[in-house]
């Protein structure tokens, strides 16, 4: 897994536990399936621009919150 995904990976997992959601719930939120959050984050799949927006939005923060090291 390269170094992108799993930052993402890292972060979403660990904000979406900070809020206490189950990926069903970040997905209803997002608007996304839930095995793609399973998937993203695994770092099975990378997140264009687009899903990150619409995950920061799910999760109320910026997007650079799900980009940092």
């Amino acid at each position: 897994m390269d170094e992108m995904k799993q930052i993402v990976a890292r972060n979403l997992r660990r904000l979406r536990h900070e809020r206490n959601l189950s990926q069903e719930e970040l997905s209803f939120q997002a608007k996304v399936d839930r095995s793609y959050i399973s998937q993203l984050e695994t770092g099975v799949y990378s997140a264009s621009v687009t899903m990150l927006a619409k995950l920061a939005k799910a999760l109320g923060v910026e997007i650079s919150e799900l980009l940092k090291r």
